[in-house]
């Protein structure tokens, strides 16, 4: 399966219809790829609070119109990153798009986990509830975004319901980088899956990004690793490793925690 990870720059001076035209541009380059992702709030920057407001959009809005596009022409599974989302009753949700090779909507996931403690998004957007799994040939991706990958009870809700590809755009900021890193081979290994973690680069409301995007086996060996700008991650990897892994090594059958609620 060959992916390809889009760590777009996100920096002042260029509107979010610029860049979506831009983005869309790489995803149409990327034909002949299984699966293209795009990194968290990509149109605003997800340090840019002010700006979720006035830049919200309906589901089916302007970015969804132009991944949907870009997803048909190319003839790949486009997981289109996030975008700052107004519901019908008016809340904002933080909330990513996963797009067939035919343009269809394959699925919509809310992030679960907002950052910010008691200021931006935090205070700004809805939560999500519920995860998220998609099946593809060959793999059943689990969605999770940024600030969630903090979170392993998100990731291993995401195994049980079958997934073998974790897939995490963000907008992770360069002051935690060794984090990111970090949890990215954490989520990995601990359920024996690929990670595909999708970052953006450039500085946007002052904060500069980490970039960095990172590729993850499910032994939490480092397929592929970004640097710190603009470029097209692509790896080829076997999502029939997961299978291999989790029978080499049955870590998971051995759960104890989690299975059965507490006795009391």
């Amino acid at each position: 399966m060959r992916a390809s990870l889009i760590q777009i720059a996100v920096n002042e001076g260029e509107t979010p219809e610029a860049r979506r035209l831009r983005a869309a541009a790489l995803v149409r380059d990327r034909a002949g790829a299984d699966l293209v992702v795009l990194p968290e709030l990509w149109t605003t920057g997800a340090f840019a609070f002010d700006e979720f407001d006035g830049a919200a959009e309906p589901l089916e809005g302007p970015t969804y119109e132009a991944m949907a596009k870009a997803a048909s022409d190319a003839g790949v599974w486009l997981h289109a990153g996030s975008v700052p989302e107004r519901a019908p009753d008016g809340t904002l949700y933080n909330t990513s798009l996963v797009f067939s090779p035919a343009g269809d909507l394959a699925a919509a996931y809310r992030k679960i986990h907002r950052f910010g403690f008691d200021k931006g998004e935090a205070v700004l957007m809805g939560a999500g509830r519920e995860p998220v799994t998609v099946r593809l040939p060959g793999t059943t991706l689990g969605v999770a975004t940024c600030y969630d990958l903090r979170f392993p009870e998100l990731f291993r809700s995401l195994v049980d319901a079958g997934a073998e590809t974790l897939v995490v755009p963000a907008g992770w900021p360069e002051r935690r980088r060794s984090h990111w890193t970090l949890l990215a081979q954490a989520r990995a290994v601990e359920n024996q899956a690929f990670v595909l973690a999708c970052g953006t680069a450039g500085t946007h409301a002052g904060v500069p990004q980490a970039g960095h995007s990172i590729v993850v086996d499910p032994w939490g060996e480092v397929l592929a690793e970004a640097g710190p700008d603009e470029e097209v991650l692509t790896v080829e990897f076997d999502p029939a490793k997961v299978t291999q892994t989790r029978e080499q090594f049955p870590a998971l059958k051995d759960r104890v925690l989690g299975l059965e609620p507490p006795r009391r």
